[in-house]
């Protein structure tokens, strides 16, 4: 049971981003982001979007640093992946062919 974030690599909004992520629950997942100080606008599914000036706070509180394909497979092997879904994705939420991260797509 542990909470995991990945570096920020990920544009958006004239900044960078992180994805927080619980391997265990929500709850576990939104009282994390809460000590963290983030805002539930900051929830996206199954994952929070967190800032790159967040991203040592996160890993001081406990956060594990991991890759993006070991957040999805974390996700999805505690049941908790939530996919978009739209044209060109297959049941499990990827899209034919493509690499998956945390936004899926």
């Amino acid at each position: 049971m542990a909470l995991y974030i990945d570096p920020p690599v990920w544009p958006g909004h004239g900044r960078m981003w992180s994805h927080l992520i619980s391997d265990q629950s929500f709850e576990e997942l939104h009282a994390f982001a809460a000590r963290l100080g983030a805002p539930a606008r900051a929830f996206d599914r199954d994952h929070y979007d967190v800032p790159a000036d967040a991203y040592p706070d996160a890993v001081r509180l406990g956060a594990v640093e991991a890759g993006s394909r070991e957040l999805v497979r974390l996700l999805r092997q505690a049941g908790l992946r939530r996919p978009k879904r739209g044209p060109g994705r297959v049941p499990g939420g990827v899209p034919d062919g493509a690499a998956e991260h945390p936004h899926g797509g």
